[in-house]
């Protein structure tokens, strides 16, 4: 689903927005089926805990990293409707994806309880600046109904935060209670937000309760201050299977050279061929880009 104007409009005013039914169903369906690679479904998990101990080691133990072991799950990173919108919000083609992060959360497997923050604290070298150009998004794209028992993310629309300094980057627990706003919405919803906006995710307080996510960052391409991951320090097999399968276009949001690049010539055009077999380097090896045209 294409984000319409008025959605980006209250990112900027409100500093968040939550649009249901972002996912097709089939996109939703294969999406779940593919979360069964990478953790125990909510049946085999409450079945037994303890042999899925690692995910009560922190808040973050069901976090894992890009790529994935499934196209349905890799391309939500960079889903067009995804991509268009922080391109319209950002003002420009010039992306960079700079983090995408699959969580999974069970209900008492940890207190995932958090303090009010910031998000540009991990993941910029200074502090934000109001312009669009200078901004940082991140979006969570629900791969299950979020409800008040699901642990929703709580968030200050920034109106209510324009008076708190930047620093300190967290808050006292309990904070701006009052002020804050649950983001709950079905499987499929999208709820995208700033880096510079207050937050903290909530305890799951219902039980048997299992909650799945894929997070997706963007920025403009050229914030060599921003960033959270080094995408080459991931698994290079799965990135083996996943570049042959991108456009053009969705390599280039990952930082791979574009066609016309000076990096190309015959050396790197038959060792990156080699490197991923399948790839068409038919356009790196013509120097045809364009960020809608050179796919």
């Amino acid at each position: 689903m294409r984000l319409s104007d008025d959605a980006l409009d209250e990112v900027r005013a409100e500093g968040f927005t939550v649009v249901e039914g972002f996912l097709s169903a089939d996109e939703l369906a294969q999406a779940r089926e593919a979360l069964w690679l990478h953790y125990p479904t909510p049946d085999q998990y409450f079945a037994d805990p303890a042999a899925h101990a690692r995910f009560g080691a922190s808040q973050f133990a069901g976090v894992d990293e890009f790529p994935y072991k499934s196209w349905a799950l890799n391309r939500l990173a960079f889903h067009p409707d995804l991509v268009d919108a922080a391109e319209r919000y950002l003002g420009t083609s010039e992306l960079q994806l700079y983090k995408v992060e699959l969580w999974a959360k069970y209900s008492g497997a940890v207190n995932y309880d958090q303090p009010l923050h910031r998000d540009y604290g991990s993941h910029s070298l200074v502090v934000p600046r109001d312009e669009a150009r200078y901004q940082q998004l991140t979006s969570f794209i629900f791969l299950s109904d979020v409800t008040e028992e699901d642990g929703p993310t709580r968030i200050v629309p920034y109106p209510r935060q324009r008076h708190v300094p930047y620093t300190p980057l967290y808050l006292e627990f309990g904070a701006m209670a009052d002020d804050e706003v649950a983001v709950t919405g079905p499987a499929g919803a999208l709820f995208m937000y700033r880096s510079d906006i207050l937050h903290r995710g909530s305890n799951m307080t219902g039980t048997h309760r299992a909650r799945f996510s894929i997070l997706a960052d963007y920025q403009v391409r050229g914030t060599t201050w921003g960033g959270k991951m080094a995408w080459p320090k991931q698994s290079p097999q799965r990135w083996a299977k996943l570049i042959p399968q991108c456009t053009v276009r969705e390599r280039d949001l990952f930082g791979f050279p574009r066609p016309g690049d000076p990096y190309w010539n015959e050396q790197t055009l038959e060792g990156v061929a080699d490197r991923y077999p399948g790839i068409d380097l038919t356009p790196y090896a013509q120097g045809e880009w364009g960020p809608s045209g050179g796919r």
